[in-house]
């Protein structure tokens, strides 16, 4: 098998997964299974914003929130600490599916590391590659998922929301922050 066959086979194999998300969202006319159409929004922001991405990346981009519907966030407390259990056992479950696929349609060990490293977000700040990762994640929030992530919290003061912003503004590198004004429509 082409390195390019399993590379579609993997994409093919995570779009498939996740097109059984049970939570639909429309993006304009259409609905589509919610976690099918954030990873289709990741891989069309990282083609905008960093082409030349490794294959790692590519992956990792495309299956970022697998199976995300298996954890619900209403499974653990809805405190601060509640909040980071839920988002480490969802970096470590995405993590699992895909090395299980990866592994299916004939990766190596070091890419399955590889992906798995991005997915936990292991050297972030210092990983190129996880780094390129965060900034998708974060571009890919502000195009699409800030506005409805205001109108579902209007409890929260503008300060809240100022705070919120100032996190992910701190997550991303220089280039991620220099593109928001380019690449957010």
């Amino acid at each position: 098998m082409s390195d390019g066959d399993r590379y579609e086979k993997a994409i093919a194999a995570f779009d498939a997964i996740n097109a059984g998300d049970p939570n639909v969202e429309s993006d304009g006319a259409v609905r589509e299974p919610k976690e099918l159409l954030y990873a289709q929004r990741m891989t069309g922001m990282l083609e905008r914003f960093a082409p030349q991405a490794s294959e790692a990346v590519r992956l990792a981009v495309r299956c970022q929130h697998i199976r995300r519907w298996d954890i619900p966030r209403a499974s653990y407390p809805r405190t601060a600490a509640g909040y980071k259990q839920w988002r480490m056992r969802l970096l470590s479950h995405h993590a699992e599916v895909a090395a299980a696929i990866l592994q299916e349609v004939g990766y190596d060990m070091d890419m399955i590391g590889r992906v798995k490293s991005l997915l936990m977000k292991e050297g972030l700040k210092r990983n190129p590659e996880t780094q390129l990762l965060e900034d998708i994640v974060a571009l890919v929030f502000l195009e699409h998922y800030l506005a409805v992530f205001v109108e579902q919290h209007p409890a929260y003061d503008e300060a809240k929301f100022a705070d919120i912003l100032r996190k992910t503004a701190r997550k991303m590198s220089p280039q991620g922050r220099e593109a928001v004004s380019d690449l957010i429509t």
